[in-house]
């Protein structure tokens, strides 16, 4: 098995690489096109600001290919906001793999902004990324901004408002939370992801 992580430039690559690693899968960072393109599983992660991210890739000159990949792709957290078509961040044009804009999350009483911490995952559809991982499972979260409800979405998660926690839209599915750092539960999820095909 093994996975190829699109190297966004974000803090969190190594983590994901262990990550996999642990599950035995080869892991590598790479932001070449041919490589990318040739990979049977690719990863999107992100970490900062959309805007920042597409700069990258686009300066990469992978942001055009990525959304014609046919092999399963994840994106994690940043990675998933860049599938949708929009961030309300800066405005940002997106991969456009799923319909809809990425909205900022509403500060309120006890609800922070940046929301950091364990969430549970409430499952929506039945999906192969979530084989064996019982409703009401913790993940963990860092984020600022959230997808709402679509006809894509796998899980939800709730904070102040019921968000998008796992989306899929045919090979391309996402996790608004961090798989590489929710213990076993994000694990088997990794696990799942490495299964597909």
């Amino acid at each position: 098995m093994e996975a190829l992580i699109v190297d966004s430039g974000g803090a969190n690559l190594a983590s994901l690489q262990f990550a996999f690693e642990r599950l035995g899968a080869r892991a590598r960072v790479s932001c070449d096109a041919r490589e990318i393109a040739a990979a049977a599983r690719v990863v999107l992660p992100g970490v900062g600001s959309a805007a920042d991210a597409m700069r990258r890739l686009r300066a990469a000159g992978i942001a055009e290919m990525l959304p014609r990949l046919r092999q399963p792709v994840l994106g994690i957290c940043l990675g998933m906001q860049l599938l949708y078509e929009r961030s309300a961040e800066d405005s940002t044009q997106c991969l456009g793999v799923i319909a809809g804009t990425v909205r900022r999350l509403e500060p309120a009483c006890g609800r922070p902004v940046p929301h950091m911490g364990w969430n549970r995952l409430m499952p929506l559809q039945q999906d192969p990324l979530l084989e064996g991982i019982e409703p009401g499972e913790y993940f963990y979260f860092v984020h600022s901004y959230a997808a709402p409800l679509a006809e894509v979405t796998v899980a939800q998660m709730e904070y102040g408002e019921a968000l998008s926690a796992i989306v899929r839209r045919e090979n391309f599915c996402g996790t608004q939370f961090h798989p590489e750092r929710s213990s076993s539960a994000g694990a088997r999820l990794l696990a799942n992801f490495l299964a597909l095909s």
